[in-house]
C-alpha cells in the first residue's frame, strides 16, 4: 500500500511540475487553424493570435438558453480584466455561420456592450467546419437544431489559450463567479 502511495504522491508532483503556467490547468489541447470572419467583415487568422493569451467560446445571436448568460459573463471578464490591466483576447466563435453574419454579430456585441478593440465575434465557415473546430479543439460536442427548431446544442465553457495555441483549461461560461477565478488565473500568466 505504501509502494502505491508513493507513485502516486510522486506521479502528481511529477505533473505538476510539467504545469508551467502557475495555475492548474485541466485541458491540453491545440487549437485546428483557422482562418474567418470577424464581426467587422475582417479575417482573423490562429495566427494572428500567436504570442498572445486569449480566451474563447461558442455561441450564437438567437440562442434562447445559455448564450446570454454566456456573453454577458465574457462581458464582465472583458470588464475586470480593464481594471487589472490585463491584455488578453477574447474571441467568440458562432455555431450558427448561416444566421450569425458579421452584422447580426456587430449587433450582438453592441446588445452585449462589447468592446470589440480585444473581442471578435466569428463567422464566415460552413457548420461542419465548426463542428470539427469544437469537437477537436475544445472537446465540446456540438449537434445540429431538430428539425422545426433553430436551437442547437454546444458546450457552455470558457477556453484559456496560451499562446503557442494550447487550450489548458476551461471555464464554467454560465456561471458569473467563474469570471473571478479567470481573473486569478489570468494575473499569474498573462500579466
Amino acid at each position: 500500500m505504501k509502494y502505491i502511495k508513493y507513485i502516486l504522491v510522486t506521479s502528481f508532483l511529477f505533473l505538476a511540475a510539467c504545469n508551467s503556467y502557475n495555475i492548474q490547468t485541466n485541458m491540453s489541447r491545440d487549437v485546428l487553424p483557422f482562418e474567418f470572419t470577424t464581426q467587422d467583415n475582417e479575417t482573423l487568422k490562429l495566427e494572428d493570435l500567436e504570442g498572445k493569451w486569449w480566451i474563447a467560446d461558442l455561441i450564437f445571436t438567437n440562442c434562447t438558453t445559455v448564450c446570454s448568460p454566456m456573453t454577458t459573463n465574457m462581458a464582465n471578464l472583458q470588464e475586470k480584466m480593464k481594471a487589472e490591466e490585463i491584455d488578453v483576447e477574447l474571441v467568440s466563435f458562432s455555431v450558427d455561420p448561416d444566421h450569425d453574419t458579421p452584422e447580426v454579430l456587430k449587433e450582438y456585441a453592441a446588445k452585449h456592450n462589447a468592446d470589440l478593440g480585444n473581442w471578435s465575434f466569428l463567422t464566415g465557415y460552413d457548420f461542419q467546419t465548426i463542428k470539427e473546430l469544437s469537437i477537436k479543439s475544445f472537446q465540446s460536442s456540438l449537434l445540429e437544431a431538430p428539425e422545426g427548431s433553430d436551437q442547437l446544442t454546444h458546450g457552455t465553457s470558457f477556453y484559456l489559450v496560451n499562446p503557442e495555441g494550447e487550450v489548458i483549461k476551461k471555464y464554467k461560461g454560465t456561471f458569473s463567479e467563474e469570471t473571478d477565478l479567470i481573473i486569478d488565473d489570468l494575473k499569474k500568466v498573462a500579466k
